[in-house]
């Protein structure tokens, strides 16, 4: 196993830089001044664009991956192959070819699994931990909650009919079997995805038409839910906990565990947001992942 740089300006120059793991491509993008911070977005299979923040960029240099099996980072030969573990060694690959000695992580949703299990295997490497719109465990208590907000949402939204074909489209999405299938059904359902869509849509539209989906890292098999709770305590890193109030997959019950499991954590809740905080109330997220990387 090994690294390799792919730019000449070295591996923290503003732009799109690769090195190669394991035989598969790793493709990421650095963009902005000051403490580094590498952030990995949500899915899986989702392209990593949804999560660029500028607002950050001001004041740290941020580190986009594009995961595995997304965008213009390689494919993995077997599907199964997409499991926690392996977003876990590429992400831990990249950190190695920035050649710090530590970073700060922000994780988004499925990021935050990754990088939560990362800061348990590395904890030498993260001087500090964003865990935004994530959860310590998934299992049934947790799909079971996401079913009912998916089922929930025509009635949030009465006045919106096109409110009523979003439950549809969610289940395309998660059982989608081919990039194209996958994409399209993501861009129908993503409202979901917001406190209230209809409310700023031409704010939020340009995500919903561009966003791109990936079927085979979605289908990776996990050989058992995902689930540190038992294991919080031993975080060590500085962390703030991220999350939107109308958030209906990863909301306020997941990182309310994450606050008080892991010690000397902050915990902010956007009150008007849902997964997409630093879309919904890009201010207040700024400010708070700002204050606390300060």
């Amino acid at each position: 196993m090994g690294t390799t740089g792919a730019t000449t300006n070295g591996p923290l120059a503003e732009g799109t830089h690769q090195i190669e793991f394991d035989g598969v491509r790793q493709v990421y993008h650095v963009a902005g001044n000051g403490p580094v911070c590498v952030a990995h977005s949500g899915g899986p299979g989702i392209e990593w664009r949804y999560l660029r923040m500028p607002a950050l960029e001001q004041h740290l240099t941020m580190v986009y991956l594009e995961p595995i099996g997304t965008g213009a980072s390689g494919r993995l030969a077997d599907r199964r192959e997409y499991r926690l573990g392996t977003y876990v060694d590429f992400l831990h690959a990249v950190v190695r070819a920035l050649g710090l000695p530590q970073v700060h992580l922000l994780g988004h949703s499925h990021g935050g699994f990754v990088v939560q299990r990362y800061a348990l295997t590395y904890p030498d490497r993260v001087a500090g931990l964003v865990l935004y719109d994530t959860s310590p465990v998934t299992g049934a208590d947790f799909w079971a909650e996401a079913t009912a907000g998916v089922a929930d949402f025509p009635r949030r939204h009465p006045d919106r009919p096109e409110a009523a074909q979003i439950p549809v489209a969610f289940r395309r999405a998660v059982s989608a079997t081919d990039d194209e299938s996958m994409t399209v059904a993501l861009r129908q359902m993503l409202p979901l995805y917001f406190a209230d869509y209809w409310a700023d849509e031409r704010r939020f539209a340009p995500l919903v038409t561009s966003v791109r989906g990936w079927a085979d890292p979605q289908r990776g098999e996990e050989p058992t839910p995902f689930d540190v709770r038992a294991r919080l305590g031993e975080i060590s890193a500085p962390t703030l906990v991220l999350v939107g109030a109308y958030d209906f997959i990863c909301g306020p019950r997941w990182a309310k565990l994450l606050y008080e499991g892991i010690p000397g954590s902050r915990l902010t809740e956007l009150s008007e947001s849902g997964h997409f905080g630093h879309l919904e109330q890009p201010e207040l997220f700024r400010r708070a992942v700002v204050e606390f990387v300060g």
